[in-house]
């Protein structure tokens, strides 16, 4: 994907894919990546992957946090603006890969997966 993530509103999120959250599920940080968004929840990542040019495919993609083998944040540099941030899935080979723009704390992003990741 092309593009950097910039932060949603938690709560915002959570209303516009409230339809995806089970019962007493709360969003805790989202993001948005030109037409796509991801959102950390106290008990999954979710990877909406809006497709084609209109849009209304979407792939809704879950990952309890469980199925997390690792992760790795690389911070922005000189020339490089931008951060990332890369998680491994134990059902695959490569990482799952998002970009991060200088608005966004990718040591806030990094604390919470770790957070969720521990439990």
């Amino acid at each position: 994907m092309m593009g950097n993530a910039s932060k949603l509103d938690p709560r915002a999120a959570a209303q516009e894919f409230g339809r995806l959250l089970a019962q007493g599920e709360q969003v805790h940080a989202a993001y948005q990546l030109v037409r796509d968004s991801f959102l950390f929840t106290d008990r999954r990542l979710i990877l909406v992957d809006k497709q084609g040019m209109t849009g209304k495919k979407v792939e809704y993609h879950s990952v309890p946090y469980r199925a997390i083998t690792q992760f790795s944040v690389e911070t922005a540099g000189h020339f490089d603006m931008d951060a990332e941030l890369k998680i491994w899935v134990s059902s695959g080979d490569a990482p799952i890969s998002k970009q991060f723009g200088k608005g966004v704390d990718v040591y806030e992003v990094q604390a919470l997966l770790a957070a969720f990741v521990a439990r």
